[in-house]
């Protein structure tokens, strides 16, 4: 079990987060901001996040999709439609630095939450809403789901074999980055409000998210005016770049220069590959791709994965094997990098979750709680934060206000 690390020692330790957002692009945010040391209060309903019911698996009655978001957070039960409800929230959100949300739009507004509302007494407060389409444009009013924004916004055109149909990416890839680009733009309105005392709203759209990470496919649209195809495994820029057969499996070969593409011709004893003019360049190798590529099909096959790779990593040529998550969660750099990590959780079994990426030399990220149980804080943080007494929260449960 890792070791517990100081709250204070963190880089946003003091950082109040109100956090109103369910599924996954929200909270996968406000963990990241949390992970960094900020301390984050899950604001739920009595019912709490859909995902607690997403499974199974389950693990200690919270299904994993849940617990894979929302560590380092204080959950918060409480019913916004009683007035005692929406009056302790309102309170909460004068004592946030951030707000994050990703209801539809206006729903916020309906509930006097809205930054407009809540910035005229809270000119710092740097809030974020996290939609579908963003708060503006013809589909702002749409519901935005990952599956289907991946859909419209292109990248399942360009994922999948080259003759199978479209796939979509195997993670919600356009909820997740959405949150990191969230959480990427809340630290700059922070870093503006330190300057200024000023803070400001931040609108941020799952299909934008989408367009913003298609990069270089997309810019090879926007330069050559052709749509991209798919090309399975393969680069659309880059030749060797995919998965071959081996003779008793697959590996994944990234040839990223000329350099590399030379002395992968001399281990495979391949010199009549690299001899001939057309393949000594990048651009010929990719013009070429239908002429060179069968050719490096037919020499992978000739020994197994082990001995490829073996023969690959000595020569310092980008390649490796195609792990399930298992194996690739049990590799050794794994625990070098402490990337799966266990921690306590009240009232139930240690759960391992998989750790924060970024390293800091100062101000370690760590996980400092388990995914909090509905509710799980209700209690401390209205004595903490509000400075109820202990009879009056009893009274909020008994009237069905708090969980």
């Amino acid at each position: 079990m890792a070791e517990p690390v100081q709250l204070g020692k963190a880089a946003l330790s003091g950082l109040r987060v109100l956090d109103f957002s369910r599924v996954l692009a929200g909270p996968y945010c406000t963990m990241m901001l949390a992970d960094l040391g900020a301390e984050v209060i899950k604001v739920e309903s009595l019912q709490g996040d859909d995902t607690r019911q997403w499974g199974p698996p389950w693990f200690d009655n919270e299904s994993a999709y849940y617990l894979s978001v929302n560590r380092n957070k204080r959950s918060l039960a409480v019913d916004l439609r009683k007035p005692e409800g929406h009056a302790l929230i309102c309170q909460l959100t004068q004592k946030a630095d951030v707000v994050v949300e990703n209801f539809k739009v206006g729903d916020m507004k309906k509930f006097g939450l809205d930054y407009e509302t809540i910035s005229r007494s809270n000119p710092g407060l740097v809030y974020c809403s996290i939609t579908g389409y963003g708060q503006t444009g013809p589909k702002s009013s749409l519901a935005g789901y990952d599956f289907i924004i991946q859909a419209e916004g292109g990248i399942m055109s360009v994922t999948g074999s080259e003759s199978g149909i479209p796939q979509k990416v195997g993670v919600a890839i356009v909820d997740v980055t959405a949150g990191m680009y969230a959480s990427h733009a809340i630290m700059a309105a922070l870093y503006y409000r330190d300057r200024t005392g000023i803070g400001q709203y931040i609108d941020v759209a799952l299909f934008d998210a989408q367009l913003g990470w298609l990069v270089n496919v997309g810019q090879n649209h926007l330069v050559t005016g052709k749509p991209p195809v798919r090309y399975g495994n393969a680069h659309a820029n880059i030749v060797p770049y995919e998965v071959f057969e081996t003779k008793d499996g697959y590996l994944a070969l990234g040839v990223g220069n000329d350099k590399q593409y030379r002395a992968l011709c001399q281990l495979a004893e391949r010199e009549d590959l690299w001899l001939d003019p057309r393949f000594q360049t990048n651009p010929g190798r990719v013009v070429n791709r239908e002429e060179l590529l069968p050719l490096w099909r037919e020499t992978f096959k000739r020994c197994s994965s082990a001995d490829w790779l073996a023969k690959l990593n000595t020569a310092g040529i980008p390649a490796g094997p195609i792990n399930d998550i298992p194996t690739a969660l049990a590799d050794p750099q794994v625990e070098a990098r402490g990337m799966v990590r266990e921690v306590a959780r009240v009232g139930g079994k240690p759960v391992q979750m998989i750790g924060p990426v970024a390293h800091f030399s100062k101000t370690p990220a760590n996980i400092y709680l388990a995914p909090p149980h509905l509710g799980e804080h209700s209690g401390e943080i209205l004595q903490q934060e509000l400075g109820f007494s202990i009879e009056e929260i009893d009274l909020l449960r008994k009237k069905g206000v708090i969980a």
